[in-house]
């Protein structure tokens, strides 16, 4: 049986995962404020979830015969599970890619914070913020210099075309 930590050394632990709270919420009141399915909760949650685990495996298990990067390869593929429900398929497009892939992104946010390394941390949301936000804006541009609509397609040509009947 592992000897439990003491109580004094438990509390920089615990600011790991406040600091991964804070992140992945400021992540998700991005999402929210886009009126995105998995915002400012689901993603406090992913970010703290990933640093209690990366905490976990870090502190709780201790020897030669501890590997925590197993813990962190978990990570990922639990949060793949999640981010996989976020993605739907509706009437011929694909919807919910930016969000899975924010989730993602905020587990990684999170582990960086249970690992200690908040410099690492706090870059990473911001740099997730900037994407979502500065290439939303980007991404808007152009689709209306060039006109494009929701699929691509030019808005002119296909408001011209009628379609054919088929006999």
């Amino acid at each position: 049986m592992t000897e439990l930590p003491e109580l004094g050394s438990q509390w920089e632990p615990l600011l790991r995962l406040l600091v991964a709270l804070l992140l992945g919420a400021a992540v998700g009141w991005e999402r929210e404020m886009q009126r995105q399915p998995a915002g400012f909760r689901t993603h406090a949650l992913v970010g703290l979830g990933s640093a209690i685990f990366t905490v976990v495996s870090a502190f709780a298990f201790p020897g030669p015969l501890s590997d925590p990067t197993r813990i962190a390869a978990q990570i990922v593929t639990g949060v793949g599970f999640l981010g996989g429900g976020a993605i739907l398929h509706y009437r011929g497009s694909v919807r919910g890619l930016t969000t899975a892939a924010s989730l993602w992104a905020v587990a990684a946010v999170g582990m960086a914070a249970g690992a200690g390394l908040y410099v690492v941390a706090v870059g990473g949301a911001a740099l997730v913020i900037v994407t979502l936000e500065l290439f939303d804006w980007v991404e808007g541009y152009a689709r209306r210099r060039l006109r494009l609509g929701a699929k691509g397609d030019l808005d002119d040509e296909a408001d011209t075309e009628e379609p054919e009947e088929l006999s």
